[in-house]
């Protein structure tokens, strides 16, 4: 009887999960398997073909390797300074409060708010950046970062990096907020140096707090849309183009809802492979400290 009421208040939040995830994404691999462009009337039934042709698509694989590229570049610069930043945050030193004000503005501001005030900073007239760098003599002339296929994905990372560390700087320091001050006080009695104290205290016991910001940051990551939208739209020449803005553009701009559809699908199994990568390791750790 215990066992019935419980299921009974579980149904409205399975029913909303199975609302608001699986419904779609079983509606998202149905129309994956059709040709649907209904400003041409087309309609039809065409199986895997989507996805088949989701291989030998150049444009497809342009993006992906884009994504990837952003993904493994972004995430652990973004690790790295949340640590850094957390670490920061821990130690007892004057303005430590306002520092901590501080670091979550970049965070606090809206997505689209901070592409268009990056997207002024790298512009090539009147832009901050080439501006000081001109000033100090590194640049003999302008460069347009977000035009030029060498700068562009680096200038899109570099704004994601400022946008989300300080999300990493806070849930790491919270992790850190974890740790027994008595471990360092002994590790000092003991004669362990900072690096000492880093390497066998801190992040052994922060490690699977770190790999849980990973999991969140790389799915992020993966699925960037706004901030690259915004700034570069996936140009130039589709150089900064993301699965997202790919899958976008076929479902909003082609209106292509099947090969977009599978675009989708193909980016949500991608993700999910991903995740689960972190969470067996993340099962791995925990089994290991219990």
């Amino acid at each position: 009887m215990k066992s019935k009421s419980i299921i009974y208040f579980l149904l409205p939040a399975l029913l909303l999960t199975f609302l608001v995830t699986v419904f779609p994404l079983l509606y998202g691999f149905a129309l994956g398997m059709m040709r649907k462009m209904p400003v041409f009337g087309i309609s039809e039934f065409i199986g895997l073909d989507n996805f088949i042709f989701l291989l030998r698509d150049p444009r497809f694989q342009q993006s992906l390797w884009t994504t990837l590229k952003f993904t493994l570049i972004s995430v652990p610069l973004e690790l790295l300074l949340g640590l850094g930043f957390a670490l920061l945050l821990r130690e007892k030193i004057p303005g430590n409060a306002l520092l901590k004000i501080t670091l979550m503005i970049p965070w606090a501001i809206p997505t689209v708010v901070s592409a268009k005030m990056w997207e002024w900073i790298y512009n090539p007239e009147y832009g901050v950046l080439n501006y000081l760098l001109q000033s100090v003599n590194l640049l003999n002339e302008s460069v347009n970062w977000l035009g030029h296929p060498l700068w562009t994905l680096p200038a899109i990372i570099l704004a994601d990096v400022w946008k989300t560390a300080p999300f990493a700087a806070l849930l790491i320091y919270a992790g850190l907020q974890t740790i027994p001050e008595e471990l360092y006080e002994s590790a000092k009695i003991d004669g362990a140096g900072a690096f000492c104290r880093l390497f066998y205290i801190t992040l052994p016991l922060i490690y699977p707090i770190i790999l849980i910001v990973g999991i969140f940051r790389t799915m992020d990551a993966f699925r960037i849309f706004d901030l690259i939208y915004v700034m570069t739209g996936g140009g130039p020449a589709n150089i900064s183009e993301t699965m997202s803005v790919y899958a976008y553009k076929l479902l909003f701009q082609t209106l292509q809802f099947g090969y977009g559809s599978a675009v989708s699908v193909a980016m949500f199994w991608i993700i999910a492979l991903l995740s689960g990568v972190y969470v067996y390791v993340l099962h791995r750790k925990f089994k290991v400290l219990s």
